[in-house]
């Protein structure tokens, strides 16, 4: 039996079976889902009717339906669900013929590409027909398809592992959706919703836009005088495109005539862009053909690893990612860890805002790192990379971004967020900030309130949380503002809105953080004022592109440091560490409770300061931290919260309520991962009290939270037995290579996508 099909079979088991299915049209689509049903068993009898006798026939005969109906009011009468599986523009029809024939409580659903002819054309047919004797409708599109047509090419896993958008009407009945969604879920579909207008909007541009180019060039290369050498010397890439003008043309007729509206809207957005194409070639334009090659290539790249789904919604929930961490093992080697998120960020910042080219090395290719990219080229920055960390920026200048297509997405990167609105917070286009479900739920106002103190208009979803909607031209003014709270994201906000204030902008931080900001800016031949717990600087300067260098990022150092720290026999060497003096907290914590850490091979890359660090085993106390190292190990606390609990005595944690505003709550959960493995602590309103213990193993809910999860897989070093981990896809966020460093220095990682 395959994957699919034990995957239907465990989805059967505890689904509702319906009675009877009656599926009208047996082409590959309808036929397919009669197939995938039966042998799913979730149907006790399916029906089948095809206005073409042969079909049905051949559909009985190779048992994809249990009985042929010989007229459609024969296939209705006794259906408890009607699957309509014919072209679009015989809906209408093949309706008027049956819309006195269903059974009470019937469902009558389709598998059709555009939804709103089909909800219009239910709308007319059932108008003046009794509600009783009214199906409940639930419009249904399965993106699946092959260049095959008829029963006989009836594919039991056609749907697997493919999307079904559903796109239930407003008075919907919640019950007759959820049977729908479980007939597609036991074909091993993925089931989402979504508006009948969007979805007819999305599918135009992700389906119907790429058939009607396939098919118009197939037509027009077959129409040149040398056609034959054409196609005969035609490469896999041209294959593999037009492909799909092979489809049923028909059907795809019908499709184009039924979605003009939303077809025609973005055909001539393509012709737009092909026209600027054609000029760029004409004018020899290697910047603009660049740029719109660039920024292709990496939307592709991008969205297809990070927003997998989200090109039909954005509701889906990313799937399970399991750490198993056996017990034991060694730090043992040298390794370079990823580089610097922080840095990575601001790097593409600055660049897109300099003028000339910015070249970077040792780029984060991490999901955050690659949105804040990704946002600047919808903003029209011409990016050359990321490949193996290096990146080549061709600035557009402080006032040369775009309006972007829509709203800017940026994952789960709270810095991404909270940097962009107070850069976006100066230009002359509106904008809107977004991100996943964990972004959605971190509060904005702390940098949302000091910029409309500045001038600027922003609005901000439920409780101050994501989206974030940003009004353009509004005339921003330098002011001073005195942080509540120490933070880095604050502060550098405001002064990347300073960039585009009139007169000076001042903040002043109640504690040191890093400085990553004003460093940058200052390396770009922007003017930043230091004095004392004051950053400075003026508005209306620009930016010369320069050369950066990405240190390996401190904060994904400090697992392998902690690793170290506490595995009796380690030693371990850091290649190429930031040691901005704002980031270096987690050594002098660990240095604090009698860590081993040595510092060699010190120098300055592009104004940063980078060493090599080496730790070794040696026996840790617990220690009260001081309150001034807080915010300079920030990021680095739920790992150091591994080193307390492996450590002798008490250690007792204050003034970090900053850490409660995390992707996660990182001082609840991580107390609550604790107590999943054995170890009790104290949880205060601003820390956490931990007395050393032994750590006996379990299963421990990360919420999502990428320093959770390897947090709790560097504590295995000494656990008992093994700890499974789960929620650990955005791991990927901040270190996409944790897993493979991880066994490479001796750790017991394996890693299952569930």
């Amino acid at each position: 039996m395959s994957n699919s099909n034990m995957e239907r079979g465990a989805f059967v088991a505890s689904s509702k079976i319906v009675d009877t299915i009656a599926v009208i049209g047996l082409g590959l689509i309808g036929g397919s889902f009669a197939k995938a049903l039966k042998e799913a068993g979730a149907a006790r009898r399916v029906i089948g009717f095809d206005r073409r006798p042969e079909e049905l026939s051949v559909g009985l005969s190779i048992g994809v339906i249990d009985e042929a109906a010989q007229t459609l009011k024969q296939a209705v009468l006794d259906a408890d669900v009607v699957v309509l599986a014919v072209p679009v523009r015989a809906v209408e029809d093949v309706l008027g013929q049956i819309k006195y024939d269903f059974k009470p409580g019937a469902i009558l659903t389709d598998v059709g590409s555009v939804k709103g002819c089909f909800v219009g054309a239910v709308e007319r047919i059932f108008q003046g027909v009794d509600e009783a004797n009214r199906p409940v409708v639930v419009p249904g599109h399965p993106i699946a398809g092959s260049e095959k047509s008829g029963v006989a090419a009836a594919d039991a896993t056609l749907f697997a592992n493919h999307k079904v958008i559903l796109t239930p009407l407003s008075e919907q009945n919640p019950e007759a959706v959820e049977v729908i969604r479980s007939l597609w879920s036991c074909c091993g579909s993925t089931v989402l919703e979504m508006g009948v207008d969007h979805h007819d909007d999305v599918l135009a541009a992700t389906s119907h836009l790429p058939h009607l180019i396939a098919f118009s060039l197939v037509d027009t290369l077959a129409g040149e005088g040398d056609s034959k050498e054409i196609f005969k010397y035609a490469a896999g890439g041209f294959r593999d495109f037009t492909r799909i003008a092979a489809s049923d043309p028909v059907m795809w007729s019908d499709i184009f005539l039924s979605n003009s509206d939303s077809t025609l809207k973005v055909l001539d957005h393509f012709a737009d862009d092909l026209a600027t194409l054609r000029e760029a070639i004409a004018n020899q334009d290697s910047k603009t053909l660049l740029g719109v090659f660039t920024r292709a290539k990496a939307a592709r790249d991008h969205f297809s690893k990070i927003l997998s789904g989200q090109a039909y919604t954005t509701i889906m929930n990313t799937k399970n990612v399991v750490f198993k961490m056996k017990s034991g093992g060694e730090v043992q080697g040298v390794i370079r860890v990823a580089g610097d998120k922080s840095m990575s960020h601001r790097s593409i910042m600055l660049g897109s805002l300099a003028d000339g080219v910015t070249e970077v090395e040792g780029f984060l290719e991490g999901e955050d790192s690659l949105a804040t990219l990704q946002a600047f080229r919808d903003m029209g920055v011409v990016i050359e990379g990321p490949d193996e960390g290096r990146v080549k920026i061709y600035g557009v200048g402080v006032n040369g971004l775009k309006k972007p297509p829509g709203p800017i997405y940026l994952g789960n990167s709270g810095t991404g967020m909270r940097l962009f609105a107070g850069l976006l917070s100066g230009q002359s286009f509106d904008t809107e900030l977004t991100g996943d479900e964990s972004l959605s739920k971190r509060p904005m106002e702390r940098v949302a309130a000091p910029l409309r103190l500045m001038g600027a208009v922003i609005e901000t979803g439920d409780q101050g949380r994501p989206p974030m909607k940003i009004k353009g031209n509004s005339q921003l003014k330098g002011t001073h503002y005195d942080m509540p709270m120490a933070s880095a994201q604050v502060k550098s906000c405001l002064l990347l809105a300073g960039l585009y204030a009139d007169g000076e902008t001042s903040v002043t931080e109640p504690a040191p953080t890093r400085d990553h900001t004003e460093r940058m800016l200052n390396g770009f031949g922007y003017s930043v004022k230091r004095e004392g717990a004051t950053a400075s600087l003026v508005g209306g300067g620009s930016l010369t592109a320069t050369k950066i260098d990405v240190p390996a990022d401190i904060s994904s150092a400090a697992f392998f440091l902690v690793a170290a720290s506490i595995t009796p026999g380690a030693h371990l060497t850091l290649k190429h560490v930031g040691m901005n003096p704002t980031r270096v907290g987690v050594i002098n914590i660990l240095r604090a409770m009698g860590g081993h850490i040595e510092i060699s091979n010190e120098s300055e890359v592009g104004g940063e300061p980078v060493a090599d660090l080496t730790v070794s085993y040696r026996p840790l106390k617990g220690i009260n931290i001081p309150e001034d190292q807080v915010p300079l190990a920030i990021d680095e606390f739920p790992v150091l919260f591994i080193a307390a609990v492996c450590a002798e005595g008490k250690t007792v944690l204050t003034g970090a309520e900053e850490l409660r505003v995390k992707e996660s709550d990182r001082i609840q959960v991580m107390a609550d991962g604790l107590k999943a493995v054995g170890v009790d602590t104290l949880v205060t309103a601003d820390g956490i009290e931990i007395v050393g213990s032994e750590i006996a193993g379990g299963v421990v809910d990360s919420h999502g939270d990428h320093r959770i999860a390897m947090a709790f897989a560097v504590a295995s070093l000494r656990a008992k037995g093994e700890i499974v981990i789960n929620d650990c896809a955005n791991v990927a966020t901040s270190f996409p290579n944790f897993e493979a460093l991880a066994k490479q220095v001796g750790m017991q990682i394996s890693v299952e996508h569930e």
